[in-house]
């Protein structure tokens, strides 16, 4: 195994103590919108994921309501060894098929079908164990940074919205006006029964299917709260894409289900619901402007388009008993920008991301959140690196490259790859993909993955419309 930090030796550390089993591999997992470090390590028996994070409170926040929800039976990963002092801990493997990839998977179009509901419905059942069950005997004193979602909280997400989006994108509004129509907000939302776990980030992403069940992760910023954001969020999901009937009809399922544990006015909950859709769009926003336009992080930009898709449609539909003038022509004008509606024409092109890399040093790991693509192995082809006229030369100098169009073993590995290219691409656009990644690995990363990029990328712009990010990962790293 290629151990590269002393995060990763430390939780392999634990990990050992954990199986005293002989290690076999360890993995570094996708980053997602956090600063955390994920790694999946097998033994010869056993797996685990693996976490570092440098924040201790929401370690804690995250250990804590991790075992009260175990002894709660609730469908949440088993906490198998930590070390607060080190930052790192290991919990159970829940495997790689979160609900928005099978939702990816299995959507077609714009179709909705009865199974995808039927998921939904599974998840939705289970909203209230967390909210309600999971609530009783709670120590919200480890929650992190709020005890509950408060004032506080919902203007911390309402100013992040204004720094990190409006401002950004250049909406103008009037300041002070604007911060008036915030606390006439917070106010009223606050008015919503707020005695149950709040999970914060309900969203499709942080629900893993397993055994085909749901199972529950990052819930670490849990607190005290109203039962309609964690809803609001379900199924306000940017790019889950609900339909809006089938958004109605879950509505209706979870204030049915969630009767069964308390009294419930639907009338009431749904007055609440709609300002909860408001707050929770906007915290989501905040996030991509801030992934996005400050850290330059383009796949969060990507999710702007689905939100405004939704914006949309609650300023026609959605009604609540206050007015906030300022704060609704702000939505609208962001419903109206030109430079968002150019953003998101661009960001819905396909992105292919093609990489070259070396075996010895691991397959690149993709960022992007779409879970992965293609890996090709071209360490049985013909290698120039044996040569001691190419040892010094990559895939990309004219000798190489003639050494490789000459080997017909070569050419017909070639016309393999771009055929299954072919079929996902067409596919993947036709259904509104945005991201695809396509690995070359060899034994150095020098000849033949790189040869092998160059020659993918090639053939890619002389036939379709789409963005191609190419990157050898190991020649960079020979100037680092």
């Amino acid at each position: 195994m290629h151990i590269t930090t002393q995060q990763e030796k430390d939780i392999l550390d634990l990990f050992k103590k954990w199986t005293s089993e002989k290690l076999i591999k360890i993995e570094m997992l996708p980053k997602s919108g956090s600063n955390r470090e994920y790694y999946r390590i097998w033994s010869q028996t056993k797996t685990a994921i693996g976490a570092y994070n440098e924040d201790r409170k929401e370690n804690i926040a995250f250990l804590e309501f991790s075992k009260h929800f175990k002894s709660k039976n609730l469908n949440v990963p088993e906490i198998y060894a930590e070390n607060l002092d080190q930052n790192i801990y290991l919990q159970e493997d829940l495997g790689d098929e979160t609900l928005f990839s099978f939702l990816s998977h299995a959507r077609i179009d714009d179709d909705f079908s009865d199974e995808l509901v039927a998921i939904y419905k599974n998840v939705i059942k289970e909203m209230p164990k967390f909210q309600i069950n999971g609530s009783e005997g709670l120590d919200y004193s480890k929650s992190y940074p709020r005890y509950s979602f408060d004032k506080q909280s919902m203007m911390w997400d309402l100013h992040y919205f204004k720094y990190y989006f409006l401002k950004l994108a250049n909406i103008l509004f009037d300041e002070q006006e604007l911060e008036n129509d915030y606390h006439k907000l917070s106010d009223y939302l606050l008015e919503a029964d707020s005695e149950y776990f709040l999970y914060r980030d309900f969203q499709s992403r942080n629900i893993m299917i397993k055994d085909s069940k749901p199972y529950f992760i990052d819930y670490q910023g849990g607190r005290k709260g109203a039962l309609q954001y964690d809803l609001a969020s379900l199924l306000y999901d940017g790019k889950a894409a609900i339909p809006q009937p089938i958004r109605i009809e879950l509505l209706d399922f979870y204030i049915e289900e969630t009767s069964k544990y308390i009294p419930l006015n639907a009338e009431k909950f749904k007055q609440y619901y709609h300002g909860f859709v408001f707050i929770r769009i906007m915290q989501a926003m905040g996030a991509y402007g801030f992934r996005g336009f400050y850290e330059r992080k383009l796949h969060f930009l990507k999710s702007i388009p689905f939100a405004i898709n939704n914006l949309e449609w609650l300023l026609e539909n959605a009604k609540m008993p206050i007015e906030v003038p300022t704060l609704m022509k702000a939505l609208k004008a962001v419903t109206k920008s030109a430079k968002l509606k150019e953003l998101g024409a661009d960001l819905e092109k396909l992105t292919v991301h093609i990489n070259s890399f070396s075996y010895k040093k691991g397959i690149p790991i993709d960022e992007t959140g779409n879970g992965g693509g293609f890996v090709f192995d071209c360490r049985s082809l013909p290698n120039p690196g044996k040569f001691d006229a190419y040892k010094r030369l990559t895939g990309m100098d004219k000798p190489v490259i003639e050494f490789l169009d000459n080997e017909p073993e070569m050419q017909d590995y070639l016309s393999d790859i771009f055929s299954i290219a072919d079929k996902s691409i067409q596919k993947y656009m036709k259904r509104k993909f945005t991201n695809l990644m396509v690995n070359f690995g060899c034994t150095g990363g020098q000849h033949r993955s790189v040869y092998s990029a160059e020659r993918l990328k090639k053939y890619l712009e002389g036939k379709y419309n789409l963005t191609i990010k190419l990157r050898h990962r190991e020649q960079e790293n020979l100037f680092n």
